[in-house]
C-alpha cells in the first residue's frame, strides 16, 4: 500500500447527486459501501462487501468505478445482472452524473457470444470440413432468420450479441458463430473491419469501464489468455459464484466422438496417414473407457494412460501435418476449424495423460444419447486466483452472501486471501491485505421472516422424499394457499412433491421445473398467487419474485454436495490431508452458500412477509447446524409446525 497520502474522490457527493436525480433516497449501507470501494481502489487493499438485497450495491460500486483514475472491470456471474447494468443502471447513472465522471463503458463477452460474419457469408464447414452455404433440415429456417438479423445488425452498426438475437437454440447459434480456435483472426478474415467481436474489443480499448463475466475474467487473468484491455481494478459482483465459475473455465473434457469428428474432418486437409492414426487412437481410448469405472480416476490404469498418451501423440502429429497458410496469408475457415478441433484434443489429452496432483480426473458414465466423457478440473482455484489476479490487481468482491458461519474467513480463503492478512497495514509480495464489511440490509428479517426447521421429521435418506415429508409439504402449502417456491435437491424430489400437492390440493396450480421454460414458469408463478413452483438448484439463484406471490420458500434438505461428486470429494480429502476440516471447509461451506441463496428468494422488498421452511432436522440437531444458521439472514426461528401453519394462514388472508 502506498505510503503517500491518497486522494479519495467525493464519492458520497456524486452518489447523492445520482440517487437524487434517479428519484431515490439515501441508504446508509449504499453510502458506506461506495466509500469503502473508493478507499479500496485508492489504497490497493482488497475488499469483501456483503450487501443485502435492496442495498443498491450496483450504484455503490459503479460510482467509485467511474470516478477511479484508471480503467475498472466489473464482472458478473449471470447474464441477467449484466443486462441490468448495461440496459438500466449505467445509462441512468450517466444521464444523472455523466458530467462528473468518465462515462465511457463497454460490454465484453467471449467470442462465441457474437455472430460471425465470415461464417454467415461464406458458409459452415460440414463433417468433412467443406464450407456449405445454405443450411438444410429442420433448423434451416431459424438459421436463415439469424443470418438476416446479423446482416441487419452489421448495417445498423449493432453489437451482434447473442442476447439481442431472435429466439434460438444452442445448436442453431453454433451455425452463425465461432469459438476462439475457429476464428481466422483479424489479420486474415476478409470481414475483420465489420467483425462484431473485434468492434467490441476496440470499444473496450477506448472505455474507462468494462462490463464482462466471471468466465472471461478467469480466462484473461488466471488462464493468461489476453481477452481484456489492461485494467487497474476489478469489481466482482455475485462473488459467491466466482470459484465455481473459475473452476468451470479451467475444466476440460474429452470424448471418443470428439476425436473421431476431428479425425474425419482432418482427412480433407492432411496428406499423410496422421488423420487415420488419430482415428485409431480414438478406438483405443474407447476400449480403455469401456474398461474404466465411472467416477474419480485417482491413478491412471496402464490401458487408459497409454490410450490418452496415444491420443496426445497422434493429435500432435496430425497438427504438424496440416498445411501452412499460403504466402498471401489467406486462411481457409474449414481448415482453421478442423485444426482448432485437433488442437483442443491435443491440449486436453496432454493434460489428462499427465494426471497432475493439482488436477482431478473423472469419468462420467454414458447416458441416453450422451457418450461417456472424461473430465479434468483443478483441485483448487484459490492458488491461481491469489497468484494471478489478487497479486496484480485491486479486487472488490460483493454479494448478498459472503459471510458464512458469521464471518468472511471461509469465503476469503476460497478466493485466495488469508485470515491473517485481514486489515494488515501494508501490502507486499507475500502479503495481500484485505478488509471485510457487512453494510447490512434495509429489511427487518426478525419482523418480516420466520425460519422454520422441521425438527420432528426424520433425517433425509437416499430414497427421496418419504411420506412424513410429503405430508409436511402439503400441510404448509395448504396453509399458505399456494404462494410457494419449493427448492429441492433433485429433479426427482421436486416432481414427487409436485405430484403429491396436485393430488391432495387440486384447487391450487402446481408447476414443476421441466413443465415449460423457466421464464414461462416464473411468469405463471408471478401472475397467480395461488400457485406453487417446484424446482432444483437452478431455481435457487436469480429468481426475483417480490410480493405475495412468494410467502413460503420450502427447502427439502441441506444442500451438501453429493458424496460421489468427484471434485468436491477430492477437495474435501485434500483439505483433511492439509490438516484442515474438509467437511466444514468444502461441504458445509458449499451448503451454507446455497442455503443462504435459497432463503434469499423470500424477502425481496421491505413489505414482503413469509416463511423459509427447511425440512431437514439436522439444521437444528447437528453440530454444524449453528454454522449453517449463522450464514442465513437473521430471521425469527421456530421448530413449531402449528405456529408456522397459523402464521402462513394469517398471511394468506391478508
Amino acid at each position: 500500500m502506498p505510503d503517500s497520502v491518497v486522494t479519495v474522490p467525493d464519492v458520497a457527493g456524486v452518489l447523492a447527486s445520482a440517487v437524487s436525480a434517479l428519484g431515490g433516497r439515501e441508504r446508509p449501507g449504499q453510502v458506506q459501501m461506495a466509500e469503502a470501494v473508493s478507499a479500496a481502489f485508492a489504497t490497493q487493499q482488497h475488499l469483501l462487501v456483503q450487501a443485502g438485497t435492496g442495498t443498491g450495491k450496483s450504484l455503490a460500486y459503479l460510482v467509485p468505478s467511474l470516478l477511479h483514475k484508471n480503467r475498472v472491470v466489473v464482472a458478473t456471474a449471470t447474464l441477467a445482472l449484466q443486462h441490468q447494468l448495461v440496459e438500466r443502471d449505467l445509462p441512468r447513472l450517466i444521464d444523472a452524473v455523466g458530467d462528473q465522471v468518465d462515462a465511457s463503458y463497454a460490454v465484453l463477452k467471449g467470442r462465441g457470444n457474437y455472430a460471425c460474419l465470415h461464417r454467415i457469408r461464406e458458409g459452415v464447414p460440414d463433417e468433412q470440413g467443406a464450407l456449405v452455404d445454405v443450411p438444410t433440415g429442420s433448423m434451416a429456417e431459424k438459421v436463415l432468420e439469424l443470418r438476416t438479423w446479423a446482416e441487419k445488425e452489421s448495417e445498423d452498426k449493432g453489437t451482434g450479441e447473442r442476447d439481442n438475437a431472435p429466439r434460438h437454440t444452442d445448436r442453431e447459434w453454433r451455425q452463425v458463430s465461432v469459438n476462439h480456435r475457429e476464428c481466422l483472426g483479424a489479420a486474415k478474415c476478409p470481414f475483420a473491419l465489420e467483425c462484431f467481436a473485434e468492434r467490441a474489443k476496440e470499444k473496450a480499448q477506448r472505455s474507462h469501464l468494462i462490463i464482462t463475466n466471471h468466465s472471461l475474467l478467469a480466462i484473461d487473468a488466471i488462464e493468461g489468455v489476453p481477452m481484456i484491455p489492461e485494467y487497474d481494478a476489478v469489481v466482482i459482483d455475485e462473488a459467491h459464484e466466482l470459484t465455481a465459475r473459475v473452476t468451470q473455465a479451467a475444466t476440460d473434457e474429452l470424448a471418443v466422438n470428439d476425436i473421431e469428428r476431428a479425425a474425419r474432418r482432418s482427412q480433407r486437409w492432411v496428406a499423410d496417414e496422421s488423420a487415420d492414426d488419430l482415428s485409431g487412437a480414438a478406438d483405443a481410448l474407447a476400449e480403455a473407457i469401456e474398461a474404466t469405472m465411472a467416477g474419480r480416476i485417482e491413478q491412471l490404469s496402464e490401458q487408459l494412460g497409454e490410450a490418452l498418451g496415444s491420443v496426445r501423440d497422434k493429435a500432435r502429429a496430425c497438427l504438424s501435418a496440416y498445411p501452412k497458410d499460403n504466402a498471401a496469408g489467406d486462411a481457409d475457415a474449414g481448415r482453421t476449424q478442423s485444426k482448432g478441433m485437433v488442437q483442443e484434443i491435443f491440449v486436453n489429452a496432454e493434460r489428462m495423460a499427465a494426471n497432475a496432483d493439482s488436477d482431478v480426473l473423472w469419468l462420467n458414465e454414458a447416458r441416453e444419447r450422451i457418450p461417456a466423457r472424461l473430465h479434468v478440473a483443478p483441485l483448487q482455484v484459490w492458488g491461481p486466483m491469489r497468484d494471478k489476479l489478487l497479486t496484480d490487481k485491486t479486487v472488490v468482491f460483493t454479494s448478498a452472501t459472503l459471510k458464512l458461519g458469521g464471518d468472511f474467513d471461509s469465503v476469503a480463503g476460497s478466493l485466495g486471501l488469508k485470515p491473517s492478512e485481514r486489515d494488515h497495514p501494508t501490502r507486499s509480495e507475500t502479503v495481500l491485505p484485505w478488509r471485510g464489511i457487512d453494510v447490512g440490509s434495509p429489511f427487518d428479517y426478525g419482523q418480516q421472516a420466520i425460519l422454520y426447521v422441521a425438527r420432528h421429521l426424520p433425517p433425509p435418506g437416499r430414497d427421496g422424499l418419504v411420506k412424513a415429508q410429503l405430508d409436511e409439504i402439503c400441510e404448509l402449502v395448504d396453509a399458505a394457499g399456494g404462494r410457494t417456491l419449493g427448492l429441492f435437491s433433485s429433479r426427482r424430489a421436486a416432481e414427487a412433491a409436485a405430484e403429491a400437492v396436485r393430488e391432495r390440493l387440486p384447487h391450487l396450480t402446481t408447476l414443476a421445473q421441466g413443465d415449460a421454460q423457466l421464464p414461462e414458469l416464473a411468469k405463471q408463478f408471478v401472475e397467480d398467487p395461488h400457485t406453487c413452483l417446484f424446482g432444483t438448484l437452478s431455481l435457487w439463484q436469480g429468481l426475483d419474485v417480490p410480493g405475495e406471490t412468494c410467502q413460503l420458500v420450502l427447502i427439502d434438505r441441506i444442500p451438501f454436495p453429493r458424496p460421489d461428486d468427484p471434485l468436491m470429494s477430492a477437495r474435501m480429502r485434500a483439505a483433511d490431508k492439509a490438516g484442515g476440516n474438509g467437511f466444514m471447509q468444502v461441504a458445509a461451506t458449499h451448503a451454507a452458500l446455497l442455503l443462504a441463496q435459497g432463503a434469499g428468494r423470500l424477502i425481496r422488498t421491505t413489505t414482503d412477509r413469509g416463511v423459509v421452511a427447511v425440512l431437514d432436522p439436522r439444521l437444528a440437531t447437528a453440530r454444524y447446524g449453528g454454522f449453517l444458521k449463522a450464514s442465513l439472514p437473521p430471521m425469527w426461528t421456530t421448530t413449531d409446525p402449528a405456529l408456522v401453519r397459523s402464521a402462513l394462514a394469517r398471511l394468506a388472508q391478508g
